[in-house]
């Protein structure tokens, strides 16, 4: 079977021949070269708005990687006819197998993107012997694609986190949380207020109403632009932001009294428990679980913190929000006669903050901001993978091309 015969058939080119290819020697390393003709009696379309046109002369023949074969480097050949345009006058024809001025066809560029979501960019571009500029305007070129022609009409609830990608430096994501569409919908630089809006603005009024449930920390900025955008939506404090404020106040606690019983210098009780402490005791290993009953056999600060921190756990197995609150209005109360001052603090966080602790009872099915941290752990590895971004623009087309589960353009032919 002839090459030209398999591109035909995988990458068929409207108006376009495939011509013999043939070996070649480019920079010491053996190529394969293809030459493309244009058909005869076919006219040239314009490049800028695909009207075709008569044609005149021809540019010199350009070169096009194509995606590579049995590990030999693939280049399209052709020699670019200028037409003239009715309306944009002496123009370049355009090349369905690539666009503007690249060097690289379309769908090279697409299946660099799709190695991209499992390597490093580098790693990609070694393996293909293209540059890392290369891959990154592949994976631009998808994420424009794919933002272009994402649905955005069916989001019903969202998650808004931050993480911190550099020192001092954090980025605001937005995920969409309903059970049938977990994706990335947004990412900002900073977590100021004026950066969350920039997603409602994009979003459209139409579709902010139709938003019935967010779910976010306590981060004022944010609960600031929840209330204003999506007034309606009902907001909640989940669970996993609620065990996370408590397990920092709990190993704060750890921390303190691990220092006062060292100057006392009484026995090294705490040293080397904090996991004991803090992780659920279904994801303890046996080690952990009779350390921790030692733990518990000693009047020690972090032991009652622990024990409070256990006491909040039936909160989530009321069955009414009256019910509800009477529970957390009791452990609330509970808290603030312990003497435990970081623990304090975050009781009187939910107190000041109990009706959205409450509005998690009122969603059918719930919703969890633990979704959110699960993606924002994969966003975490995607910049490690990559050995760090330099450039925020970077960063957001990783995070996009990785997580937003984007439509890709279309194929004739699957490459990888």
């Amino acid at each position: 079977m002839l090459l030209e015969t398999i591109l035909n058939r995988c990458h068929k080119s409207k108006g376009f021949v495939y011509r013999t290819s043939r070996f070649s020697t480019r920079r010491g390393k053996t190529i394969i070269e293809i030459p493309v003709d244009s058909a005869k009696n076919r006219p040239g379309r314009c490049h800028r708005c695909l009207t075709e046109g008569p044609t005149y002369d021809h540019l010199p023949e350009r070169r096009f990687q194509f995606v590579p074969l049995w590990n030999y480097p693939v280049y399209l050949l052709y020699a670019p006819r200028r037409i003239d345009c009715p309306e944009h006058g002496p123009t370049v024809e355009a090349m369905p197998w690539a666009s503007g001025k690249s060097p690289v066809c379309t769908v090279f560029r697409i299946f660099l993107a799709q190695w991209a979501k499992h390597l490093s960019w580098t790693q990609v571009a070694r393996s293909f012997g293209v540059t890392w500029d290369t891959v990154r305007d592949a994976v631009s070129y998808v994420v424009a694609y794919g933002l272009a022609h994402r649905n955005l009409d069916s989001i019903k609830s969202i998650g808004v986190d931050e993480i911190c990608y550099q020192a001092g430096k954090f980025l605001t994501l937005v995920y969409q949380l309903d059970a049938g569409g977990r994706r990335l919908l947004y990412v900002g630089d900073s977590r100021k207020a004026k950066t969350l809006l920039r997603f409602f603005f994009k979003l459209g009024p139409e579709r902010c109403r139709g938003i019935a449930a967010t779910c976010s920390d306590l981060w004022k900025p944010y609960l600031k632009v929840l209330k204003k955008k999506v007034p309606a939506a009902l907001m909640v404090l989940d669970r996993f932001h609620i065990m996370q404020y408590l397990n920092d106040a709990i190993d704060t606690i750890r921390r303190q009294e691990t220092h006062e019983l060292k100057r006392k210098g009484r026995a090294p009780l705490l040293e080397n428990s904090r996991w004991c402490i803090l992780k659920n005791k279904e994801n303890q290993t046996e080690k952990q679980l009779a350390r921790l009953s030692v733990l518990l056999r000693h009047n020690l600060k972090t032991t009652r913190g622990f024990l409070l921190k256990v006491a909040l756990l039936p909160f989530w197995e009321s069955t009414t929000v009256a019910e509800a609150d009477q529970f957390l209005s009791s452990w609330i109360n509970r808290v603030m006669r312990s003497r435990l001052e970081p623990l304090k603090k975050v009781a009187k966080r939910f107190r000041r903050h109990k009706q959205l602790l409450l509005n998690w009872f009122l969603l059918t099915p719930r919703i969890s901001n633990g979704i959110s941290e699960g993606f924002n752990l994969k966003a975490k590895l995607t910049m490690r993978k990559s050995y760090g971004f330099h450039h925020y623009r970077t960063i957001e087309l990783a995070l996009y091309h990785t997580l937003g589960n984007l439509p890709a353009p279309p194929l004739t032919h699957e490459f990888c």
